[in-house]
């Protein structure tokens, strides 16, 4: 086989499309070309340009790789991408959608993203990532003391709550073998023993526990959800209840998980009991902050971290209550001797020999390999705002959700499924002549739907005791009492137009 000869450095830079000093130019073209764009996404009024199923399908097909063996203009791309994606986007800042944990974002978090994908800094070892390790390492240090953590703690960045959840599951599971029963799963694998691991958790808890289970060979049975009181906290006597069953039945419990911040209702498990019952039964306790763990920074939610010095690990999402974007999260241990379940020592990356504490690798601690920069963002939004400014957008939307939920409350249209904690709304459309909560789920959907496809609004919905609710999550501190309250009134406009149709079918 005979190769083709390799062009010169010269031939190549005619017509260089890689990022380096000679591209500086094109790239500062390309980054002002696609600033119009970026404006003229912000300047749309709707959250969402609205759903239509021909032009969806129509989507599909202009999303196909065609014509791709020669270059094209960035100006006929840039055009062609605004009209298939950047026009159809969801606009997570407008303040008409309050549907999801997405957050809008800060303007040093987004400088930091240009920076870290520009440079294209991989985080997992020294000789690649050099001072952007510190700045991981700090930013971890700094979100450990907020939960009062000394200095025998650490983490790692995830890539989201789930990640963190299953390293989580796993250092629980692991760390349960070795201790009590000297079993080394990493590197013998599985146990019989294994297969009566039991973790507790509340009924209102994260999909990703019971995933995350599976996931480690635990299976979903492993889970056991714990029933919630009427404030949708985990109920502490029947938390004992299913312990001591768990022992009868010769099952082993090893871990519990306490949510703070229910992704539906914003609840905060009662955690100081529950750290309480966890290490009276030998347990693992593990706290799944990914909502809420970010409000420590305020007056008003603190208290409700109390005793969570004592949790062996937590989750916590930057990408949802610290206005970062996705992805952003961490995982923490109160002691960093517990990472070594997931550490390993390849050759070629991070030989066990050339461990260095002045240098160190960050893989050594981490799920994953190659890993990018995400720290910087956290670290140039608190150089930058500090923690009041990000602790007064936090007060500020719990301020505004409780105002909504005031209002709410008073009109005989709706049926509210609780007090709002955090900043979290779950309430229904329910008239009051209709009975069956067949009809009324109908009815609750078609709200959703509609108000979604119009792109006049997007709420969430959720299920309560097999019945559909509607939801508000704010994390905009730049909405408004009033905005939600007209959101409010084309909820109820849209359940009487629904209504109207089925009495008349």
């Amino acid at each position: 086989m005979q190769l083709n000869k390799p062009s010169s450095f010269k031939e190549l830079s005619s017509n260089n499309y890689l990022f380096n000093e000679e591209s500086a130019k094109l790239y500062g073209e390309y980054i002002d070309k696609t600033l119009n764009y970026i404006q003229q996404f912000l300047s749309q009024r709707k959250f969402y340009k609205g759903d239509n199923i021909d032009e969806i399908k129509k989507n599909k097909i202009k999303a196909r790789l065609q014509h791709i063996s020669q270059t094209h203009s960035i100006d006929n791309v840039l055009e062609e991408l605004n009209e298939l994606y950047i026009k159809n986007a969801v606009s997570f800042h407008n303040p008409n959608y309050v549907a999801h944990l997405n957050c809008p974002i800060t303007l040093p978090s987004i400088v930091a993203e240009l920076l870290a994908t520009s440079i294209n800094t991989a985080i997992e070892t020294w000789d690649q990532s050099n001072v952007a390790t510190f700045i991981e390492q700090e930013v971890i240090k700094w979100i450990c003391s907020e939960y009062n953590f000394n200095e025998s703690a650490d983490g790692v960045f995830t890539s989201g709550g789930t990640q963190s959840n299953f390293m989580g599951l796993l250092l629980a599971r692991d760390h349960y073998a070795y201790k009590n029963l000297g079993i080394n799963i990493k590197q013998n694998g599985w146990s019989d023993d294994v297969s009566k691991f039991r973790i507790f958790c509340s009924e209102k808890s994260h999909f990703s526990i019971k995933k995350n289970a599976g996931l480690l060979g635990l299976g979903f049975d492993a889970v056991i959800p714990v029933k919630v009181d009427n404030t949708m906290r985990m109920d502490l006597f029947e938390l004992a209840l299913e312990i001591e069953k768990v022992k009868k039945e010769g099952n082993i419990p090893i871990a519990v998980v306490a949510t703070l911040g229910t992704t539906d209702y914003g609840s905060f498990d009662p955690l100081e009991e529950i750290t309480t019952l966890a290490k009276q039964n030998g347990m693992w306790l593990h706290v799944d902050g990914a909502y809420g763990g970010c409000f420590v920074l305020t007056e008003t939610h603190n208290h409700y971290f109390k005793a969570i010095e004592k949790a062996d690990s937590v989750t916590v999402d930057f990408h949802k209550t610290l206005f970062q974007p996705v992805s952003c999260s961490a995982f923490l241990v109160k002691d960093k001797q517990h990472l070594q379940y997931v550490s390993y020592y390849a050759d070629y990356l991070n030989p066990l020999e050339s461990k260095d504490e002045e240098r160190p690798d960050l893989i050594e601690k981490s799920m994953q390999t190659t890993r990018r920069f995400d720290a910087l963002k956290v670290w140039l939004t608190l150089k930058t705002l500090g923690t009041k400014t990000i602790a007064s957008y936090l007060e500020s939307v719990h301020f505004i959700i409780k105002n909504v939920y005031e209002n709410v409350k008073l009109n005989n249209a709706f049926e509210i499924a609780h007090v709002p904690a955090l900043s979290t709304l779950v309430f229904r459309y329910k008239h009051k002549d209709v009975l069956d909560d067949i009809v009324h789920n109908e009815i609750n959907l078609h709200i959703k739907n509609t108000l979604y496809k119009s792109g006049k609004a997007s709420v969430a919905s959720t299920k309560l005791n097999g019945v559909t609710y509607l939801k508000f999550t704010l994390l905009n501190p730049k909405n408004t009492v009033e905005n939600l309250l007209n959101i409010v009134k084309m909820i109820e406009k849209e359940g009487v137009a629904y209504e109207s149709q089925l009495k008349t079918a």
